[in-house]
């Protein structure tokens, strides 16, 4: 045994540190139930204290290679749709798709805390992909010390380009939805956009107000809110537009599903749309389809972006180098029913 080899922590050391058996480590390792709290969260640090990762050797040609996909949830149809498409892409690779939600109460242990992804790493699974999830800098350090690739979809925070991201052209598809807007006349146009600090958000925001400036029309700062990608954020935004002095004639959601809260608002406010109110969301999920009036909506390609994600991922963890650091899939205005000129009825 060489003196590289020698001097790593086995998995003996940290079941002493943790006070434990070799077996019960191995068994928070392997993330096996019937655990207690106590006895993981001890193992857990002292993995992590230790800097433990596991030398598979030759058995590690052997294992079915795996993707970790971490989610910041799975209640909404765009986290199912980017789903399908990276399980579609995982099944064409004979990959196994691992699926982890971020946890709210963000748990020492839960999804990308350093824990987590020391065990990732420990587990020999050196693929991941995070979906619209903020990666910090001491994560995205971690991630390069255990050699694990990593690609993030439309990540939360702005990243550099040592992780690659994947997404649609946000800054386009807000200038879509926008021009269409003022070419049915509308001038007084609300964004009912996502968080703050979501690079997704801030581009389509952008793209809105480079098509307003090009249009000569002013942007009012009160009917720019920026509160989430989800329908009680376009619920609470549009009902605040809504009951302004002068209300917006048109909102430009930037999801459907914030799209859904807008339309919500118009009603319990008793407006028709699009007779009295026009909007447009972005997305194109199937969503779209089943609201009433159907919605008018920047499509942006979501199978294609996961299938893109995990491709990307597979061909870093080989070792090569990524075509683009960004990479951006296109967009299209899909013109529904939601929309209208602006003195029609």
């Amino acid at each position: 045994m060489d003196g590289t080899h020698a001097s790593r922590p086995t998995l003996e050391q940290v079941a002493r540190v943790a006070g434990v058996s070799k077996a019960t480590a191995s068994k928070v390792l392997n993330r096996r139930p019937h655990i207690s709290a106590d006895t993981r969260r001890r193992v857990e640090e002292a993995i992590s204290s230790l800097g433990y990762v596991p030398s598979t050797g030759p058995r590690e040609a052997d294992r079915p290679h795996a993707v970790a996909v971490v989610f910041d949830s799975l209640v909404n149809v765009y986290s199912l749709q980017v789903l399908d498409g990276i399980v579609t892409a995982a099944r064409a690779h004979g990959v196994e798709v691992l699926v982890e939600v971020v946890d709210p109460d963000h748990r020492a242990d839960g999804p990308l805390s350093t824990a987590w992804i020391r065990q990732l790493g420990a587990r020999g699974h050196h693929r991941l992909i995070v979906v619209t999830s903020e990666l910090a800098a001491e994560q995205r350090s971690l991630l390069r010390e255990l050699g694990i690739s990593v690609v993030a979809i439309d990540p939360l925070n702005p990243l550099d380009d040592e992780i690659v991201s994947v997404g649609s052209a946000n800054f386009t598809g807000g200038l879509q939805a926008t021009r269409h807007l003022l070419d049915l006349g509308h001038r007084r146009i609300a964004f009912a956009g996502g968080l703050p600090i979501s690079v997704a958000s801030r581009e389509r925001l952008q793209g809105f107000l480079s098509a307003m400036s090009s249009a000569g029309a002013e942007a009012d700062p009160a009917l720019i809110l920026e509160q989430g990608f989800n329908f009680p954020a376009g619920l609470e935004m549009a009902t605040r537009f809504l009951a302004a002095s002068t209300p917006p004639t048109a909102i430009f959601a930037g999801s459907d599903a914030s799209a859904l809260g807008v339309l919500e608002a118009a009603r319990r406010s008793g407006l028709r749309v699009p007779q009295d109110l026009s909007v447009v969301g972005f997305d194109d999920t199937y969503t779209a389809l089943s609201t009433a009036p159907p919605l008018t909506t920047v499509h942006q390609p979501i199978i294609d972006i996961g299938r893109v994600a995990l491709r990307t991922v597979l061909q870093q963890a080989r070792g090569e180098r990524p075509d683009s650091h960004h990479v951006q899939l296109a967009t299209r205005l899909v013109v529904r029913e939601s929309t209208a000129a602006v003195d029609a009825g």
